[in-house]
């Protein structure tokens, strides 16, 4: 078998098998394939696309590639989430301690954050001492003794992925979906879960930006799901302005604390509902989703779900304190108000610029080796569809030792106001795969 003859195969739009979509993944995870023949290869996918099959034997090949995590000795159906990234995206940290504090043992990998979308670990570790890395038998122990755990991912589960997509970064191919379908969908399959339930973020502030391409990612990974004998639910969820009121990393640790007293956040509650009513009915708490929701709702009202989040915090190093005073999170040393220059109605909060400019703060990272202000952030004082007047502060910013002009155009830029009322949008679009 040839490289070359793959490469052709696909250019002319053929259908690959599963000895030549191995062939191709081992090859160039072990540097038998240079760079220039994978990365035409990854072209001719791009371009010719891949059908259900090869995209599960795609993904099944990414996973292994490297280790894979079993759970099946922890008793019940683990439930697993993923969210496609989006800005003020803190709803790991509020679903995982509902979804746990149902009796549904959850155990998750979470990345880190580059450029203008945020990550769960690096939420997690602005809380004093807590502690996202950890080796598997402890992971599974916490998993197993306290139903919920949260650490980095891991280099050791599919670095034919790693590999993969570092060359499709460079080379144009990363907005192929059957390429980003199989790159979320092994390492969900690699870390060992039961069921999956994905958070597909749409619109300006996500990766997708139109509902079609949402709805054609989500259906690609919902299809791998089934073909491979998860259980996947796919929520579509609205990305054009960020989730919440906060951004950057404690910031967005205090508002989970809020929703998890019982605090109702426009969007952002519903989000979380929504996405913990689906995980509780793969996990098996309720018959159905709704049946489900009402369970999620008592949860977050009565607090339980709050004692799990500080033993969760507990367990893992951390200072649990921060539930009942999130002020001992790290704060910001300085702030600036950007005002409104005009009267009128919000009618877009542009959420990739909210991002960028969280990022300028010291909130996220332009590179890999960039290091975090966890303190760094944004409190947006208003929302879409609020009315404001000339001289109204439209957001804060929070920082220490950044020079805040370039955060201050980007965040004022960001609001987009009107003479008219904006028109009510849902935060929940579609949902794919749930009659499965």
């Amino acid at each position: 078998m040839q490289i070359t003859d793959i490469i052709r195969k696909k250019k002319n739009g053929g259908v690959l098998s599963a000895e030549e979509i191995t062939f191709f993944v081992d090859g160039y995870t072990k540097g038998e394939i240079p760079d220039y023949q994978a990365s035409a290869l990854l072209m001719a996918i791009w371009f010719a696309g891949m059908n259900k099959e090869e995209t599960s034997l795609l993904t099944m090949s990414y996973v292994h590639s490297g280790e894979t995590i079993d759970l099946s000795d922890i008793p019940g159906i683990k439930v697993d989430k993923h969210s496609t990234g989006g800005v003020g995206d803190k709803v790991s940290l509020i679903v995982l301690p509902v979804v746990a504090s149902l009796g549904i043992p959850v155990a998750k990998l979470s990345g880190r954050g580059l450029g203008h979308t945020g990550g769960t670990v690096d939420k997690l570790e602005s809380i004093p001492g807590f502690c996202t890395e950890m080796d598997l038998d402890r992971f599974k122990n916490q998993v197993r003794t306290h139903g919920v755990a949260i650490a980095g991912q891991t280099g050791h589960l599919t670095p034919a992925d790693k590999k993969i997509y570092a060359l499709r970064d460079v080379t144009e191919t990363v907005d192929s979906i059957p390429l980003i379908a199989a790159s979320i969908m092994s390492k969900k399959l690699a870390a060992g879960s039961d069921a999956i339930v994905l958070d597909v973020k749409t619109g300006e502030g996500a990766f997708m930006k139109s509902l079609e391409e949402s709805r054609a990612l989500a259906q690609t990974m919902v299809d791998i799901g089934r073909h491979l004998g998860k259980r996947t639910v796919a929520v579509l969820t609205e990305m054009n302005e960020p989730l919440g009121r906060e951004i950057g990393n404690a910031n967005e640790v205090k508002e989970a604390i809020s929703i998890l007293r019982g605090e109702k956040i426009p969007g952002l509650y519903e989000v979380v509902v929504e996405i913990s009513a689906y995980m509780a009915w793969l996990g098996g708490a309720a018959p159905t989703q709704e049946t489900a929701r009402p369970l999620v709702e008592k949860v977050l009202q009565e607090g339980s779900a709050l004692k799990t989040l500080k033993r969760l915090i507990a367990d893992q190093g951390g200072d649990a304190n921060v539930v009942e005073d999130p002020d001992r999170l790290p704060q910001a040393a300085n702030h600036r108000e950007v005002c409104s220059d005009r009267a009128g109605f919000v009618q877009q909060i542009i959420a990739t610029d909210i991002g960028y400019a969280a990022m300028h703060l010291g909130a996220g990272r332009q590179t890999k080796e960039d290091r975090l202000d966890y303190a760094a952030g944004i409190h947006l004082n208003h929302r879409v569809g609020d009315r404001v007047e000339k001289g109204d502060v439209l957001c804060t910013l929070w920082y220490n030792d950044a020079d805040p002009q370039e955060s201050e155009q980007l965040a004022k830029a960001a609001f987009v106001l009107g003479d008219e009322p904006a028109k009510e949008k849902g935060s929940i679009l579609e949902v794919v795969g749930a009659l499965s």
